[in-house]
This record gives structure tokens, sequence and C-alpha cells, in this order.
């Protein structure tokens, strides 16, 4: 594999996306952290079930399960948008189109983290319930 790699992108440790082994290593730990933040997500839904939405709101703010929710939908969002932008610079050909499409991309994941873990703080702080 080493082989294929010309002298200066071994050095650099880039692959043809020119993202390197951290775009890679990123991933694989937000696919690992997003396993038990799954889990808990799962079971804490399974136990949830049947609640009003004042006892998920109580739930919900409990400092552990905001902060917990709060680490399952910044990991889910950077691990989404990681994925997306795997694929765009696999498949659009195009730079001009590949590169706002990223953009987009990227901003999108984070506008959409944001709001999610504003409504996360709100309810955990009381503003609702």
């Amino acid at each position: 594999m080493s082989k294929m790699r010309s002298p200066l992108g071994r050095v650099r440790g880039l692959g043809s996306a020119h993202s390197g082994v951290e775009h890679w290593w990123v991933e694989r730990l937000t696919a690992v952290a997003l396993v038990p933040l799954s889990l808990w997500f799962v079971y804490s839904m399974v136990a949830l079930a049947g609640a009003d939405h004042a006892t998920a709101a109580h739930w919900l703010a409990r400092p552990r399960n905001a902060v917990l929710m709060i680490l399952l939908l910044a990991t889910a969002f950077h691990h989404g948008q990681l994925a997306i932008q795997v694929v765009l610079e696999d498949y659009v050909h195009n730079e001009s189109a590949r590169i706002p499409a990223i953009a987009a991309v990227k901003l999108l994941a984070v506008l959409l983290a944001a709001g999610a873990i504003f409504g996360v703080l709100r309810i955990a702080f009381g503003v609702i319930g």
C-alpha cells in the first residue's frame, strides 16, 4: 500500500482525498463513541415508552441525561457529516460542485447540531418543559 504513495504523500500521510489518516481516525473514533451512546439512548427511550411530555422533559433535565444527549447529538452529527463528506469526495468528480457540497453539508450539520443542542439546553435549564 505504501508503495503506491508518492514520497511526499507518505511523509504527509495524505491519501487521495488529501485529508489523510486523521479523517479516517476521527470517523472510527466517532463510530466507537456512538456505540455506548446509542445503547444508552435506546435503553432510555424504551424506559420512557408511554411517558408523557412532562416526564420526558424531567428525564432530559437531569444533568447526566442532558450531557449524554448533547454528546450523542454532537457525535452523531459529526460522524454523519464525515461519512457524507467521504461519499462526496469519492463520487462527485467535478471539483466546482464537490467543494460547495462539502461546505454545505458541514454547515448543515453544524446548524442542525446547534439547534438540537440548544433544545436540550433549554429543557435542561428549565426554560421549557
